[in-house]
């Protein structure tokens, strides 16, 4: 690694850390469901004072456990049904006020 501009560039190309959204955008998924999957634990972050980063190598290694399951079992496993967050039900109704 002799030439300092060359090493620069590569960084530049393929950055080590990528903020959550431009995680989202390498994985082709939301921005909230990068967060979701970090809070479920499926996605560890690396923080540096109070930015929260992630490696390229964790978003790999996602992907790579992400293939396993598909071809170890058609039902998602444990560990990744965590991720998916819970739908809350709206009630539709209209909310009654009693007069007194």
């Amino acid at each position: 690694m002799g030439d300092p501009e060359r090493l620069q560039d590569v960084l530049a190309s393929n950055p080590l850390l990528l903020t959550p959204e431009e995680a989202a955008r390498v994985l082709r998924i939301g921005r909230t469901t990068i967060y979701a999957l970090m809070k479920a634990g499926d996605l560890r972050p690396v923080h540096i004072g109070r930015s929260c980063r992630l490696p390229r190598t964790e978003l790999e290694r996602y992907v790579r456990c992400l293939e396993t399951s598909a071809n170890a079992a058609p039902a998602p496993t444990a560990e990744f049904a965590a991720a998916r967050s819970p739908r809350r039900r709206i009630d539709a109704s209209p909310r009654r006020i009693h007069a007194r």
